[in-house]
């Protein structure tokens, strides 16, 4: 059996496209080690959203360039493939810059892999590259057989972006929008269902684009979708991410409403808090509009928590739009966020923007504006002080806690040493899994603390 060795970056959908290589190459002899220098292939499935990103991938490469180094001259070195989206962005400036590197290969063409590897040849030291966008979907070459059971998993229904947003390098990576059928996705769920799957986190690079037609050729969107899987008795959660705040439809916002597997959490990234910023960035809707969407969803759903994305320093922004920015904030008083410095992504518009902005002041601005998010955010934690919420239990962790997620996305710690615990778990021990009843004895910035609650035993 040989073995391989994948390291993972960036967002959620690239794990998910890792699962998708893992169980790909299984088919070919391969196994998954979790020591590189053990791996007969060695593979990198990169991230392109920062400059970093890209620049811990050509650190590890070098790692890699080392630990290679025959020690017995009789063992073959290992295969060295790069996948994702840096190798979609600079897969010649790979080969170029680590020429130990075998195989660049893109997200939308790593099912090309097999094929890629049989051709590999150390001696005539050929180097292979597919970054091609294939006119059939990579959806339609994969089984998406599942070989871990998981208790929460990724699916990807959607990919690609058709935004353009001046910042961004997806729709150079990921390709155009594209939507994967009904009939794909849901039999993927059953597959999951099987292993042991009782939570679904539904991936897109705007998620709330998929749109796919029923068995009547009718036009459906999320909302349908999240109801069809919410039908399996097996699945009690439902999530999705990243959407966008274009694609907020009616139908999504009223299966918030009306359908209790879908967790009440929405991330909608907006990026700034300045319609200056915001028309630069061409994300084509200002803070009034945003506010709009966010005032419509709580109607529908007035308990439901939201998160965004935020992206300081961009080209041109003043201190005005970053105080327009942190009143944002403070308005909508977001629950949880993510936040960053600007990027320059070579290729995108605003690489060539003027007025870049000082890499001091965006550091200053970012202290800031995370100041403000993690203010609002250790509040809301602080609200379920006391009270009870129904857990996802998915594992345990190193402490032999059991960690599981709050309706919110929160995450929630079961201490099992706790004598009220102890209680529990004598009388209802296989609790991974399950939704379980918990009370919340303790609240932190960035989690909660629980005990189960032994009244719900009866």
């Amino acid at each position: 059996m040989k073995r391989l060795f994948i390291k993972t970056y960036g967002c959620q959908m690239n794990f998910y496209d890792s699962e998708q290589i893992s169980n790909l190459l299984s088919s070919s002899g391969y196994s998954i080690t979790e020591k590189s220098e053990d791996a007969d292939l060695i593979l990198l499935n990169t991230c392109h959203i920062r400059d970093k990103a890209v620049e811990k991938t050509f650190s590890d490469l070098g790692r890699i360039k080392k630990s290679i180094q025959l020690s017995d001259k009789k063992k073959l070195k290992p295969i060295v493939a790069v996948a994702g989206c840096v190798a979609q962005a600079q897969g010649e400036e790979i080969m170029k810059r680590s020429p130990w590197v075998d195989i660049v290969v893109g997200p939308q063409s790593y099912t090309d892999l097999p094929s890629l590897i049989s051709k590999v040849n150390k001696v005539e030291k050929k180097k292979l590259i597919n970054i091609d966008f294939p006119t059939i979907p990579k959806f339609d070459f994969l089984e998406h057989d599942v070989k871990e059971k998981k208790i929460s998993s990724f699916l990807t229904i959607q990919e690609g972006c058709d935004k353009f947003c001046s910042f961004c390098v997806v729709p150079y990576t990921r390709g155009p929008e594209y939507s994967r059928s009904i009939e794909s996705v849901m039999m993927e769920v059953k597959k999951l269902i099987k292993r042991g799957t009782r939570e679904i986190i539904l991936l897109g690079q705007n998620v709330n684009a998929w749109t796919s037609r029923d068995d009547r050729g009718s036009l459906i969107t999320l909302g349908n979708l999240i109801d069809e899987i919410s039908k399996y008795d097996e699945i009690l959660s439902i999530r999705y991410t990243t959407s966008h705040p274009l694609d907020m439809d009616l139908k999504l916002i009223e299966t918030h409403q009306n359908n209790k597997k879908l967790m009440p959490y929405l991330h909608l990234p907006i990026q700034s808090g300045s319609n200056n910023i915001l028309a630069k960035m061409n994300r084509k809707h200002t803070v009034d509009d945003y506010l709009k969407i966010i005032d419509k969803v709580k109607k529908y759903k007035p308990d439901i928590a939201i998160s965004s994305d935020f992206i300081v320093g961009f080209p041109g922004e003043t201190d005005q739009d970053h105080s327009e920015t942190l009143e944002l904030i403070k308005k909508v008083k977001f629950e949880s966020s993510y936040s960053f410095k600007y990027s320059v992504r070579p290729g995108t518009p605003s690489a060539t923007y003027e007025k870049q902005v000082d890499e001091k002041i965006k550091n200053v601005r970012l202290q800031e504006l995370q100041s403000e998010l993690k203010k609002h955010q250790f509040v809301f934690n602080q609200k379920f002080l006391n009270s009870k919420m129904s857990i996802l239990i998915l594992h345990k962790n190193k402490k032999n806690q059991y960690v599981g997620k709050s309706p919110y996305n929160q995450t929630v710690i079961i201490d099992e040493k706790l004598e009220s615990n102890q209680k529990y778990l004598n009388k209802c021990k296989n609790i991974i899994g399950q939704m379980i009843d918990v009370t919340i004895i303790s609240s932190f910035q960035n989690s909660l603390e629980g005990k189960f609650s032994l009244e719900s035993l009866g």
